[in-house]
């Protein structure tokens, strides 16, 4: 459900979107092609062959690229993932190093006082 001032979600690069929406266009011109074709069927049914045969050829090299993609994307996230982990625990360090510095400052000064009074 979409709230009013909210913009609905698209999800791009939908493997199983582009590979249903090719199956139902490649059966879409099948049944096409076999209702007007002027030939006969021996000759309907080896282009009918090579058309499949071609379809799945640019079918399996679309999923081959997109699964270089997600790879490629998977390997970015986990580097910038690791970056940002690492520039985390160096600036908690620091953090943990001033606050160590504050409390052994005020028990210097806690120290002093009791000292003096």
């Amino acid at each position: 459900m979409v709230k009013e001032n909210q913009e609905p979600e698209y999800h791009n690069n939908n493997i199983l979107s582009v590979l249903a929406g090719l199956l139902i266009g490649g059966l879409a011109g099948a049944v096409t092609m076999l209702l007007l074709a002027p030939q006969s069927g021996k000759d309907t049914r080896m282009q009918i062959q090579e058309k499949g045969i071609e379809l799945r050829d640019r079918t399996t090299g679309m999923l081959e690229d997109a699964m270089a993609q997600v790879r490629s994307d998977g390997k970015k996230i986990t580097r910038d993932g690791s970056r940002k982990a690492k520039e985390l625990l160096h600036h908690g360090q620091a953090l943990v190093v001033e606050q160590l510095e504050h409390v052994s400052e005020a028990a210097q000064a806690g120290k002093k006082a009791i000292q003096s009074s």
